[in-house]
């Protein structure tokens, strides 16, 4: 039975649990590494999720600083008048100060300032500027003071994309976090909610050449993957279903939606109809995965004989096995991910017995043919009775009465 389904000729919905477990032996196909699926696994799984926890940290964004383009306004104060910008002569003033006229940071990066010259901003928070123009006046003005601040900001933009729509809003001197930004910007989810389309939606975080993404609910629901914003981020989110595919001896052989942010295997299994009864076997629940080589590394996988950065990975796991299924609860699918559930030895075999049956039943149909021919001839001729038929083993005996 073993060799007739190695050859192929039984029909089967997938490969035998014992194929997959030998590995690839097959040099022109491809290969893959086999991993029980135990409670280091879902460790390493949990820690290379999607997730933007470990972005930077999570540090705190720097302080806004100036850059080319960004328009100031300066206060000047002194002490007195008769200073350099307060004059001696008594009239109505608001107070000992002067409000240079608003200007922008020039190409240089630089502002002009009277008496000062150029000071330069780009780069500078707005206490640093404060203080360079305090320093280029002190020996000409009466104990200066100086008020830097921002009329227009061109700089330290965060920038928000969505489909079909974005915003370009400017940082905040308060830390913001990404739902802040999010809502700030007018985008709470792809399609306007966070329902059914916030299910399905990701976003994608860009800073400084790096990104990283993460399901839109791991923002609401994982606290610590809600991460500071910095100046010049930018923020892409986009819908992406997550789907995964279902085969062997399971309730629905198709493709199942997750319908939520976050499924696990134990639900994918229930999400494809169940084991059935009456065919699988639970001690042969298989995922296939393509897991990128420093994960495979992680989980113990010895990588060298694979090429490429994606190692294909077959998961197994035994729901025979009581606790199997806690361990099934805590491993999180992926999108495009393949579970597969082989047929248990007892239905091999019954097809195999079937088979046979159906290899005797034709080898016997031609026999019984010729034999019930034999015996309407003899009596539509009157020559005898009809001639009886028994089967000993592999052997057909047809026995004719004697003629009288």
């Amino acid at each position: 039975m073993a060799a007739l389904g190695g050859c192929g000729w039984m029909s089967v919905s997938g490969p035998a649990a014992t194929d997959i477990l030998a590995g690839q032996r097959d040099p022109m196909s491809l290969n893959y590494a086999i991993v029980k699926i135990t409670p280091r696994v879902i460790e390493v799984q949990s820690k290379n999720l999607p997730r933007l926890i470990g972005f930077g940290n999570n540090r705190l964004p720097r302080d806004i600083t100036f850059g080319v383009g960004d328009i100031l306004t300066v206060t000047i104060f002194e002490a007195a008048s008769g200073g350099l910008f307060i004059p001696a002569e008594g009239g109505v003033r608001p107070g000992n100060f002067v409000n240079i006229p608003n200007q922008a940071v020039d190409i240089h990066g630089n502002i002009s300032i009277p008496y000062a010259g150029s000071i330069r901003a780009r780069g500078r928070t707005q206490v640093e500027v404060q203080d360079a123009i305090v320093a280029a006046l002190k020996t000409r003005a009466i104990e200066p003071q100086v008020i830097v601040s921002m009329v227009e900001q061109k700089t330290s933009m965060i920038s928000i994309l969505g489909e079909g729509r974005s915003a370009r809003i400017p940082a905040t001197a308060s830390p913001e976090r990404m739902l802040d930004v999010i809502s700030r910007a007018g985008l709470v989810a792809v399609g306007g909610s966070t329902g059914a389309a916030g299910a399905e939606t990701w976003v994608l975080l860009e800073r400084n050449g790096r990104r990283a993404i993460a399901p839109f609910g791991a923002l609401v629901f994982e606290p610590a993957n809600n991460v500071y914003v910095h100046p010049n981020d930018t923020i892409y989110l986009y819908r992406e279903p997550q789907t995964f595919l279902s085969f062997g001896a399971v309730g629905a052989q198709q493709q199942v939606p997750f319908g939520t942010w976050r499924l696990s295997l134990a639900e994918a299994i229930s999400r494809s109809g169940g084991l059935v009864d009456a065919q699988a076997d639970p001690a042969s629940v298989f995922l296939y995965r393509g897991e990128a080589r420093d994960v495979a590394e992680a989980m113990g996988i010895d990588c060298k004989p694979y090429e490429g950065p994606v190692i294909p990975v077959i998961y197994t796991i035994t729901l025979r096995d009581p606790a199997g299924y806690f361990l099934a609860s805590s491993f999180e699918m992926r999108n495009k991910d393949i579970l597969y559930v082989s047929n248990s030895f007892s239905v091999e075999s019954t097809k195999f017995m079937t088979y046979l049956n159906t290899i005797n039943t034709t080898i016997q149909a031609p026999i019984t043919t010729v034999t019930s021919a034999y015996g309407l001839r003899n009596i539509i001729r009157g020559t005898g009775a009809v001639p009886s038929t028994f089967t000993t083993g592999a052997t057909t005996v047809v026995t004719s009465p004697a003629t009288p």
